[in-house]
């Protein structure tokens, strides 16, 4: 019975080998210049993936991971100064010297306040401003 079922075995897989080689040969008999690239993958299997692999990176995730880490680098947390020192006082004069630098037909600065309204609030009342840098002042 073994015998039998050895040799059917065998002859099931001859059969397919000779199949496969007589659709070779005819395929190869009636290939074209844009076929023999379909005959080349037959004969050489598929290319091995071009995208290189990476130690410690089996999937995706593990992937990304990898490459942000490599091309973004963690960076060290900030740390602020210990403390601000204290800075000397600033007399009127040197703002009011300052603000009559600036032309009034100029753009605002980062606050969208225009110098000429700057230069009217330190007309009337000096000390607005020095209350206002004060505490800018004081600490550097």
């Amino acid at each position: 019975m073994w015998a039998i079922a050895g040799t059917s075995k065998a002859g099931y897989f001859k059969a397919i080998k000779a199949a496969k080689n007589e659709h070779r040969s005819s395929f190869l008999l009636t290939a074209t210049p844009q076929s023999l690239w379909t005959a080349k993958r037959f004969a050489y299997g598929r290319a091995q993936p071009r995208f290189p692999t990476l130690r410690g990176a089996e999937s995706p995730k593990q992937m990304n991971n990898v490459l942000l880490d490599h091309f973004f680098p963690p960076k060290e947390p900030f740390s602020p100064p210990p403390r601000l020192r204290p800075h000397r006082s600033v007399p009127p004069d040197e703002i009011a010297a300052a603000v009559s630098k600036c032309s009034p037909t100029s753009a605002p600065g980062p606050d969208g306040i225009p110098y000429h309204t700057w230069k009217q609030v330190n007309k009337l009342n000096p000390s607005v401003l020095l209350q206002i840098l004060a505490p800018l002042v004081l600490l550097g």
